[in-house]
This record gives structure tokens, C-alpha cells and sequence, in this order.
């Protein structure tokens, strides 16, 4: 049977270059600054070195509309974070959440959304924990605000006040567990001389890596939009076992 592999690399390859070198997924963005609070674990501690010491990280974060359809229309909305140090000095961790549900079904499949506070945002995969596998999402901390999914919109509203989330873990058949508190606070400064990529397979802890479900797909995805946008390839990234 023909993997479907090359194909996806070359799809997204030609999608990259056709919106001039802006990724395949998620063209649209907008790049914020933000802290991550990671909570004392009490006497339940995670397994996790990162988890259980607590602290405060600087995140880079990108608020992205998934499609890049016209702002007018319901789009899947990407969070994407970039932990400054959280696998040690210099090396960040990558978490890329997906608007979503919260159900044991739900937590799995991108959902679009009109309001970018309208519901949570999952890694739609697990995380191998140590005792068992978990799905990490992140959940709007203010019920009743909305927020506009325009992005210039989205810059002005985040600018009068962050935006803040819990951070939570789960596996099937348990409840929603927080570990962490996020602040979206401001926009990043100059993202155009900095540019920014995400990759979880790369910016990952020994301790808590990202299963292998849809890695080789997203792994494909992300190989082709770089060759389209002329990237370089992330320091660490895994070579895909059909490039030359």
C-alpha cells in the first residue's frame, strides 16, 4: 500500500509556497508574549521533573486561525506555546493545542470556533506520562468573556486585558486535573525579525513526550510547509525515514 506520506509533504509543500512562504497550517497568526505559572503538585505529584518543581516560565505564544479561511467565516483556532528553559537552559518546550471539546470524544477532534474564549484548546494526542497516557488542553479561566477570532481584533482586546487559562491534564476516564495557570498578556515584540517555529516532537521532555499518534502525518506536514517556506530545519528534529 502507497503511504500516503510523500503526498501530504508535497501538499503541504505547494500550500506553503502559494501563500507566499507563510506556513501551510495555520497562515495566519498572531505572535503574543505570556507567563506560564506551573502549580505545586501537592501530595499528588505528576512523575514529571518539570511538573512537580513548579515555577514561573516565560512562554512565546501564537494565536493562529488553522485554515486561514476569510476572517468572516468559523476557522479552528491553533494555541501554540513556546516554554522558554522548560527542558533546561536554552531548551524550550513546544505544546501545540487545537480548539476542541472537553469530552472523552471531543478532546480529540479540532473544533472551529467563533470566539476565541468560546471553549478549550487540546493537544488532540496524548502525552506519555508515567502511570498512563493524557490528553494536556488549555481552558478559558474567565466564563462569560468572548473574544474576537479577527486577529487584528484579537491584538486590541489582549492588549486592553489578558487573556488567561488553565492548563489541565487528563486520561480517558478521569477528570480534568490543572497544573498550570497562562497569561496571554501582550504582543511579542518584532515578530517579524524573530521568527518563531513550533515542533512538540522536537521542543519535548525526556519525561513526557508526545505519543507517536499522528506524528509521522504531522511530521510530514511540517517537513513540506518549511521546504516551502525556504525554513531551516528545527535543531533535534527527527529525519523522516522516507527523505533521502
Amino acid at each position: 500500500m502507497k503511504t500516503p506520506l510523500p503526498s501530504l509533504r508535497a501538499l503541504a509543500r505547494g500550500l506553503a509556497r502559494r501563500r507566499g512562504r507563510r506556513p501551510a497550517l495555520h497562515p495566519d497568526g498572531l505572535l503574543l508574549s505570556g507567563v506560564l505559572d506551573v502549580l505545586p503538585p501537592g501530595d499528588r505529584p505528576w512523575g514529571v521533573a518539570w511538573l512537580d518543581s513548579g515555577g514561573r516560565y516565560d512562554v512565546t505564544v501564537r494565536w493562529s486561525r488553522a485554515a486561514g479561511l476569510p476572517e468572516r467565516l468559523p476557522d479552528g483556532l491553533g494555541l501554540a506555546l513556546k516554554v522558554r528553559d522548560a527542558a533546561g537552559p536554552d531548551r524550550p518546550l513546544d505544546l501545540l493545542l487545537t480548539s476542541s471539546g472537553g469530552g472523552p470524544l471531543t478532546r480529540h477532534l479540532p473544533l472551529p470556533r467563533t470566539d476565541a474564549l468560546g471553549g478549550p484548546y487540546s493537544t488532540l494526542s496524548g502525552y506519555r506520562f508515567p502511570d498512563r497516557v493524557r490528553v494536556v488542553a488549555a481552558f478559558p479561566d474567565e466564563p462569560g468573556r468572548g473574544l474576537p477570532v479577527r486577529l487584528s481584533e484579537l491584538a486590541a482586546a489582549l492588549t486592553r486585558r489578558p487573556a488567561r487559562f488553565r492548563l489541565c491534564a487528563a486520561a480517558r476516564g478521569e477528570p480534568w486535573r490543572q497544573f498550570a495557570t497562562l497569561s496571554v498578556r501582550t504582543a511579542h515584540p518584532d515578530p517579524a525579525a524573530h521568527p518563531v517555529a513550533f515542533d512538540p516532537y522536537a521542543a519535548s521532555l525526556a519525561d513526557l513526550p508526545p505519543t507517536d499518534r499522528l506524528r509521522a502525518l504531522r511530521e510530514a506536514a511540517y517537513a513540506g510547509s518549511r521546504q516551502g517556506r525556504g525554513a531551516a530545519e528545527p535543531r533535534g528534529a527527527r529525519r523522516p525515514a522516507h527523505e533521502p
